[in-house]
């Protein structure tokens, strides 16, 4: 360990710098933080009816969500402390969000306008913050009805209180074909993932997804006030607007966070653009991932196929005058409301209801999984290990029973509905191998659930497999773990999630390649003593519940205050 770092509590390696920064002779700022780590408001905006979907789906909303958590509560003081951190950042200006998904959207019901609310993830969790620091939200317009109710294309929201505006983006079909299910889902997200062979560049989508970059950065430029404004693009829809926003605000604040992993630079190279995104992130000021190795990836990349200087120490690229600072933040979920939604009377009647029709009676043991059905999930890799674990364990069989609760999503993409099909296939086949008059060993479902439901779903469960073959975090190992409060339930957790390196010390990390590995892990999940179990848990609680979401909107509002503040504090130098 080097003399300017510190071990915290929590065991994580952080830099022990000054509060507002250490500036270097050259300029550079090493920021202390985790190495791990108005417009008018439309009267008609008010009294509409607020309906809160059990779960997120295709229509609409692309982007799913977080796996099926949609309670968009929290605790009091990890939201302050985001909050707090977000208007000491701002200084009284205006933040502009960018993100592919709206954190409200309109829709019709029995020919009555109502308003869908956050449904969890990202959305959920900003919005209380937006709430108290005001701005603007730039996002796709989706929803059926939305168009109705905006005025010039913006809407205030929330609509029971009014605090800040949602700027919508119009897109037509052919666009959310080229630039959704086109270039960001059928080469980014799978080039992300080091999918090389699920990659595809087709010219017309990226045309498409470049337009489209074009409609966001002019919105968020449009939403601007002030001389040095703030925008915060989020994810990977947007590798080119940061780029076209810096050009008409050069004086702006701008940060990305990237919620995918980032590949080596020899898998993205493979990307005929490649040269092009890395110029628009590189025009942020702070560009955050989920992990320290994701921003080496990152690094390597620039290093690799760029000119620019890349500056190891500090971690960040100089272009011209500028500097792009990048740095880790995993982000969390809304723990505090998981746990809450998990001791409710719902959540325990939902359990109760859902053994007993599924006939799993009280002495077997319940494992579970929740996903997307993607094929970066391993589902089809874990329905292959309990295959493998019922075959060489027969005494199990009977025992311990796996319920799979997916959700489809990108069903317009041929690669996604094969994974669909593949699992509904291998469910059938082990059903049909090892099932019984009186067991089913695999519970299929892709009934929506409430979050209520699904913390009841977690919160009974004796274990958790998440198996990813590739994930830029995973949050349905933190879900599971803030849902646990009997702390009486283990996480088996591949070790290619991002979210092994926070967890896996007290999960059991296993490949999700290794079949009998899996199957091992599950046995020693399903053998492990009380006592370890409880120990492992409640170490897993206490880090969940820790660094929240809110926690990870914190630090990023401080990294950015940190890095703001020394390079205007250069700038007077300079001057001066």
């Amino acid at each position: 360990m080097g003399h300017d770092e510190r071990t915290d509590r929590t065991g994580r390696t952080v830099e022990a710098s000054p509060t507002r920064g250490e500036q270097r002779a050259d300029g550079a700022v090493r920021v202390s933080e985790s190495a791990a780590d108005a417009a008018s408001i439309p009267d008609r905006s008010r009294g509409w009816p607020i309906v809160t979907p059990d779960e997120q789906g295709e229509n609409g909303d692309p982007d799913g969500g977080s796996d099926g958590n949609d309670d968009p509560g929290g605790d009091a003081d990890s939201k302050t402390a985001a909050t707090e951190a977000a208007a000491s950042f701002l200084d009284g200006r205006s933040p502009v969000v960018i993100s592919n998904r709206q954190p409200y959207s309109h829709e019709y019901e029995d020919d009555e306008i109502v308003v869908n609310r956050p449904a969890g993830g990202l959305t959920a969790a900003l919005d209380p913050v937006m709430q108290t620091v005001e701005g603007t939200w730039v996002a796709w317009g989706s929803g059926e009805a939305d168009r109705v109710v905006a005025d010039d294309d913006v809407v205030a929201v929330p609509p029971d209180d009014p605090s800040y505006d949602l700027r919508r983006v119009w897109l037509d079909e052919d666009q959310v074909d080229g630039y959704y299910y086109g270039y960001s889902n059928q080469a980014l997200w799978p080039l992300s993932h080091s999918d090389t062979t699920r990659a595809t560049f087709s010219q017309s989508d990226w045309e498409c997804y470049r337009r489209v970059n074009e409609l966001f950065a002019e919105a968020a430029v449009e939403a601007s006030e002030g001389d040095t404004p703030v925008l915060w693009f989020q994810d990977y829809h947007f590798g080119l607007a940061p780029r076209m926003a810096r050009e008409r605000l050069d004086d702006a604040f701008i940060m990305q966070f990237w919620h995918l992993p980032w590949p080596g630079w020899d898998v993205f190279r493979a990307c005929p653009q490649a040269d092009d995104l890395l110029d628009g992130l590189l025009a942020n000021d702070v560009l955050g991932f989920h992990t320290e190795a994701y921003c080496q990836h990152f690094l390597d990349t620039v290093d690799a196929l760029t000119d620019l200087d890349v500056d190891r120490e500090t971690r960040s690229v100089r272009h011209g005058d500028r500097r792009t600072y990048v740095r880790p933040f995993g982000i969390g979920i809304d723990a505090a409301s998981q746990a809450d939604a998990a001791a409710t009377d719902e959540a325990e009647e939902f359990w109760e209801t859902f053994t007993s029709g599924h006939g799993i009676d009280g002495d077997q043991q319940v494992a579970v999984g929740v996903d997307r059905l993607d094929y970066t999930k391993g589902i089809v890799e874990r329905l292959e290990a309990l295959e493998h674990f019922w075959e060489t364990r027969p005494e199990w069989r009977g025992e311990l029973t796996y319920v799979q609760k997916g959700a489809e999503s990108r069903s317009r993409i041929p690669a996604y509905r094969k994974i669909q099909e593949r699992v509904e296939a291998k469910v059938a086949d082990v059903n049909a191998r090892f099932g019984t008059t009186d067991w089913q060993p695999i519970v299929y479902t892709t009934e929506m659930l409430s979050g209520e439901e699904l913390a009841g779903l977690y919160r009974g469960a004796d274990i958790c497999l998440v198996t990813s073959l590739r994930d830029g975090m995973n949050l349905v190992s933190k879900e599971f773990a803030a849902a646990q409060l009997d702390e009486d339930g283990v996480l088996v957790l591949s070790e290619l999630a991002g979210s092994s390196g926070e967890l896996g010390e007290n999960a059991l990390l296993i490949h999700p390649a290794d079949t009998p590995g899996v199957a091992d892990a599950i046995e020693a999940a399903l053998t492990m003593p009380d006592d370890e179990r409880a120990e492992r848990m409640r170490a897993l609680r206490e880090q969940v519940l820790d660094a929240d979401v809110f926690d990870w909107i914190a630090r990023q509002f401080r990294t950015a205050e940190r890095i703001e503040s020394s390079r205007n504090q250069q700038e007077s130098t300079v001057e001066s």
